[in-house]
């Protein structure tokens, strides 16, 4: 922190504007990158999804509800488990205010674990969450899109993330060697049409779910930063953990 330059106003200001030139540029390409993200070809999902949700056994059809856009977060959440992952929980305590927003844009959300439905609502009452959570308890959700890897597939090195086997996809700088997770985070999205089909638009995952921190994005702007130089999110805790 006592390392920076300390100029005055005229210096910062002129640095400040060379740097909000790049932001500009970064801006206009984030924008073309989403246009290109959303004219993306789509992939049509014929097989049948079934759901423990809080209404009971539920389709994933029925989790778009009267809308035509659906958007689910991966939680990491195994069936073992006592706890969600507590980075999955960072993400997740953005989730609560913006589900009334997406619904506004044709949008529903859910989360989907593999945990079993009642560890899941324990879990969101202890955190204070409402969002839709179901649970793939029992079924191939989780393994079909990538997120869940079986014990065998990692033992052979056959587990694919993020379009890549695990194998060699990096986190945080890192290649992700002889790390074997049960699961992992992503986002997929899903288009339901006239007809009631249902189509796979986007996933992301890994560093692709950046942009969908918005804490993060506010540690991005100042001076510490995310402070992760010790390792990727070494200092994240579950939200009620932090003052213990």
């Amino acid at each position: 922190m006592t390392t920076h330059q300390v100029v005055s106003k005229g210096e910062w200001v002129e640095a400040r504007k060379r740097l909000l030139a790049k932001e500009k540029e970064f801006t206009r390409m984030r924008e073309q990158l989403s246009a290109e993200r959303r004219a993306l070809p789509w992939m049509r999902i014929d097989k049948d999804y079934t759901f423990d949700g809080p209404d009971g056994r539920e389709t994933l059809a029925q989790l778009f509800g009267d809308r035509s856009q659906l958007v689910v977060y991966h939680f990491m959440f195994a069936p073992e488990w006592e706890v969600g992952c507590k980075s999955c929980s960072f993400w997740a305590d953005n989730f609560n205010g913006i589900t009334a927003h997406l619904r506004q844009r044709d949008v529903a959300f859910a989360a989907i674990s593999r945990a079993p439905l009642a560890k899941l609502q324990a879990f969101a009452r202890r955190l204070g969450w409402t969002f839709k959570w179901v649970s793939s308890n029992g079924t191939d959700f989780n393994y079909d899109f990538e997120v869940s890897f079986k014990p065998d597939a990692l033992a052979r090195g056959d587990a694919t993330y993020n379009f890549a086997k695990l194998s060699s996809v990096r986190s945080g700088g890192s290649v992700l060697k002889n790390f074997a997770p049960s699961d992992m985070p992503g986002i997929s999205v899903f288009a339901k049409d006239e007809s009631g089909a249902i189509f796979r638009t986007y996933s992301t995952f890994g560093r692709g779910i950046d942009m969908m921190n918005t804490a993060y994005h506010y540690l991005d702007l100042v001076p510490k930063g995310r402070d992760e130089a010790g390792g990727i999110m070494a200092w994240v805790k579950l939200r009620d953990l932090y003052d213990r």
